[in-house]
């Protein structure tokens, strides 16, 4: 199979309860990049200030059972989801570098040529004391006639 690339529509959806208070929600559309190399799907988009990571570049790996949240810009940081496991994640934050623990809840991950969906359920241990539950939904589409219809 030949590698793949195009441009899509990036719907986001995502929500982070943290102890003692209310929960966060962010929902963003953006444009952004899907690929495929043989059976792997990579994402990518620029965070915005909607999201207080502007200047950041996140790329989303889907790769069978497994998917890698990749950011890189002021503070770089790495997540890998795998239903039912827990991973160690270091993350960069203005304080200096800690390392979290991320246990996956639910992972849904089901995307073709033409876009899919990603679906994660995931909580965060900081010192081995869970600090949070995140949801994030992600909707992917064609861009309708590229992207010129977007910039109307």
């Amino acid at each position: 199979m030949e590698p793949m690339e195009k441009e899509v529509v990036i719907s986001i959806k995502g929500m982070q309860n943290y102890e003692g208070a209310l929960p966060d929600v962010v929902e963003l559309v953006t444009q952004g990049r899907l690929a495929r190399e043989g059976e792997r799907y990579t994402l990518s988009y620029q965070e915005s200030e909607l999201t207080g990571l502007s200047g950041t570049l996140t790329t989303i790996r889907v790769d069978g059972p497994e998917v890698t949240l990749m950011r890189v810009g002021e503070f770089n940081s790495q997540m890998v989801f795998q239903e039912g496991r827990r991973h160690l994640s270091m993350y960069n934050t203005p304080y200096g570098a800690m390392s979290i623990g991320v246990n996956t809840r639910h992972l849904l991950a089901e995307l073709t040529d033409q876009g899919g969906d990603i679906e994660v359920d995931y909580t965060i241990e900081v010192d081995h004391a869970m600090a949070g539950r995140n949801v994030f939904r992600i909707n992917v589409k064609e861009a309708e006639g590229g992207l010129e219809s977007l910039k109307q």
